[in-house]
């Protein structure tokens, strides 16, 4: 049998190396992996794909990204590509300009380290938008910053109470200064007006024509649900992947309601059932555990400390009672579900172990693949109970870096010691752990290739400093297998990340072979061509 379509003349990235130079794809699956022999399956309808020495390697896949929201905010006011204060809001300024028709100014992506201790206030917003309500988280989207207005909408004043899973940032008299944390930002964001279906489809074929650019073929969206004005993504998925305009494999993480508990779980259930069509299945279940350390929300086993290096009453937060996490884990475990968590504090990375160990002792083995996102403090004690529970660690490399916001918002409140704990990618590598690899988008860059290049080189790709703890930095190889492989086991898509006669044609040709030249290099690199299932997604202009 002929094939359709055949790959030859450079390397191939394939679980034994990168001997191969040939790969033969008959409909959707590869069929053979070799070398000249391969040429053999050429026939008259067949296309063949000269690679130039160019790398063959498995589809991208992202193990945590959120590309619906991501979409909605590039068509909104955004403030990515913003470095300073006075940047951001002349951004905001043109933007409220050139929309005079919008009721909110909505969007977001602004960096922390733009703004005096990561809180920029109302005032700012005050100046250039007085008349209309503003709601802008920043590029983590664990806080939001709100003009008067805003804040005149929502009914927050110097009485309001913090909520229990967040906090209004106030000044020395107590007024608020439009600088919202985690769970107070439900306080405005519930206000803001809702995109329309046909805004979240859009939002979402916008977003995938965007990750196959990148060489991703499948990915985990890691909340399907509604959350602190996030809206649930789930109808444009189906939408897509009935009409089949969905071309990615998506795995749906359902949103676990940290105000309730148990009781959830049927609902999680249904959910599953109804949220499965063709490419689409929503079989995790999302566990948001903590926040992040720049805003001191990250769970912390021991507290943060001050500006002048003092402990302080501080250890962050849990989201879910850690007393009551072990037995929503075991439920969910038993059903068949994989707990995605959100775990970013050696704390909460703590709780999310013993929540799976938990699980092991009362169900015994399972294949429901659980995985924990982020780790951005791993406790040593900790970093071996990976491989020995079978929790897959997942990874946000761009984020292992020096920057400002790592410098001056995060390092000096964890102290040396925890300082050191940070992103343990090559130690939880050595100790025989699982990796999976994803960005988090719209929070930074889905480019999985920048990833990559800090993951192995741990310098960050647009500000280039001293190595980041040098220890953890992971091989090419093993960073991609991260992106591949890794990501594919933890979204159980066992026949996609690998480069193997009987696997899904998902592929991706890069533009070099970043194995022959410098690990310096890897940040160049970028993609020619993407395929899922044998079918061209992406090619790009010079490919």
């Amino acid at each position: 049998m002929h094939a359709d379509l055949l790959f030859t003349g450079g390397p191939v990235f394939t679980p034994e190396g990168r001997a191969a130079t040939a790969v033969a794809v008959t409909g959707e699956r590869i069929t053979a992996v070799g070398n000249s022999e391969v040429h053999e399956l050429i026939g008259p309808g067949t296309e063949v794909v000269d690679l130039a020495g160019r790398l063959l390697l498995p589809g991208f896949q992202d193990a945590h990204v959120h590309p619906v929201p991501a979409g909605l905010e590039l068509t909104q006011c955004d403030l990515t590509g913003a470095k300073t204060a006075e940047d951001t809001v002349a951004a905001v300024r043109a933007y409220a300009e050139a929309h005079p028709e919008r009721e909110w100014i909505t969007g977001g992506g602004w960096s922390m380290e733009a703004f005096a201790g990561g809180t920029p206030t109302r005032e700012l917003l005050d100046a250039v938008v007085p008349d209309r309500p503003v709601y802008l988280p920043n590029r983590d989207h664990h806080g939001a910053w709100v003009n008067s207005r805003a804040l005149e909408l929502a009914g927050v004043t110097r009485d309001t109470p913090d909520p229990v899973d967040g906090r209004f940032e106030r000044d020395a008299s107590g007024e608020p200064t439009g600088m919202l944390q985690e769970g107070a930002m439900q306080s405005v964001g519930r206000l803001t007006p809702a995109a329309t279906p046909a805004d979240r489809l859009a939002a979402l074929l916008h977003a995938q024509r965007h990750l196959h650019a990148l060489g991703i073929t499948a990915w985990q969206d890691a909340i399907v649900g509604t959350f602190l004005g996030m809206e649930d993504p789930s109808e444009a998925y189906l939408t897509a992947a009935r009409d089949g305009s969905l071309t990615a494999r998506v795995v749906g993480a359902l949103w676990w309601d940290r105000a309730r508990g148990a009781e959830q779980i049927p609902e999680l259930v249904e959910r599953r059932a109804a949220l499965e069509h063709g490419r689409f299945r929503a079989t995790s279940v999302k566990l948001m555990l903590d926040g992040v350390a720049e805003n001191g929300t990250a769970s912390l086993l021991d507290p943060y400390l001050d500006k002048c290096g003092c402990a302080t009453a501080n250890r962050g937060k849990s989201f879910i009672d850690p007393a009551h996490l072990p037995a929503y884990v075991t439920e969910l475990d038993a059903l068949g579900f994989q707990c995605h968590f959100h775990a970013l504090g050696d704390g909460a990375v703590r709780h999310a172990l013993d929540a799976v160990e938990a699980a092991r002792k009362t169900n015994g083995p399972s294949d429901t693949r659980p995985h924990l996102a982020h780790l951005q403090v791993v406790h040593p004690d900790d970093v071996p109970r990976f491989a020995l529970l079978g929790a897959t660690a997942n990874i946000q490399p761009l984020w292992a870096a020096h920057e400002p916001q790592m410098d001056e918002l995060t390092i000096p409140f964890l102290g040396p010691e925890r300082a050191a704990w940070q992103y343990p990618f090559g130690s939880l590598l050595r100790s025989g752990a699982r990796l999976a690899a994803g960005s988090d988008w719209p929070v930074s860059s889905p480019d999985p290739l920048q990833g990559i290049h800090v993951a192995v080189n741990r310098v960050s790709p647009d500000e280039p400093g001293p190595v980041f703890l040098p220890a953890e930095r992971i091989d090419l190889a093993a960073a991609l297998t991260a992106y591949t492989a890794g990501t594919a086991y933890a979204n159980h898509l066992d026949d996609t990340g690998s480069v193997r006669a009987g696997a899904l044609a998902d592929l991706v040709v890069l533009d070099r072979d970043p194995f022959a030249g410098p690990p310096e290099a890897i940040k160049e690199t970028g993609v020619a061509l993407t395929y899922v299932g044998g079918e061209r997604v992406y090619a790009a202009p010079d490919a």
